[in-house]
């Protein structure tokens, strides 16, 4: 899988949990080995500006995903199809302070962002109810597996 991590945040980030992460959960929903993505951590200013220009909302988010090539999860025996599967972009400002909140380390808030923004670009979603309760479940399921022990709970969406 081409997995790669940029970290242009000027905090410091484990990006080899983020790359042993993203190519789990990738692995587990059966994500074309040949699937390409990119993940980049980026500074409060320059995550306000990718979030007013693409969803004309202002401040910095936690996380935002530019699917490409729409890809979905495959099967063990029908992996999805191989492509780019996009971009993700996370802060790790806007993470450290939602991990505080949160009660959690601010590398298991950067994880769990990973991870939903992973599913995002899988086509999952959480506008309704239920849509939320299947995303939230299978993001949980797949960080407590990665990290060996009870994932911490989203503080943001």
């Amino acid at each position: 899988m081409a997995v790669e991590v940029v970290n242009e945040s000027g905090l410091a980030v484990d990006e080899e949990s983020m790359l042993a992460l993203a190519r789990a959960v990738l692995s587990e929903l059966h994500v074309h080995p040949g699937a390409e993505l990119s993940v980049i951590c980026v500074d409060e200013a320059a995550m306000a500006q990718l979030h007013e220009e693409w969803m004309d909302l202002p401040d910095a988010t936690d996380v935002m995903s530019f699917p490409m090539d729409e890809l979905r999860p495959g099967t063990a025996d029908a992996p999805s199809p191989e492509g780019l599967l996009g971009d993700i972009v996370i802060c790790p400002q806007v993470a450290s302070v939602q991990a505080a909140r949160g009660g959690h380390s601010a590398q298991d808030e950067i994880l769990l962002l990973l991870t939903h923004g992973l599913l995002h670009l899988l086509g999952f979603d959480h506008e309704e109810d239920e849509e939320r309760a299947e995303m939230f479940g299978l993001q949980h399921r797949l960080l407590s597996a990665f990290l060996g022990r009870d994932a911490p709970d989203p503080t943001e969406d």
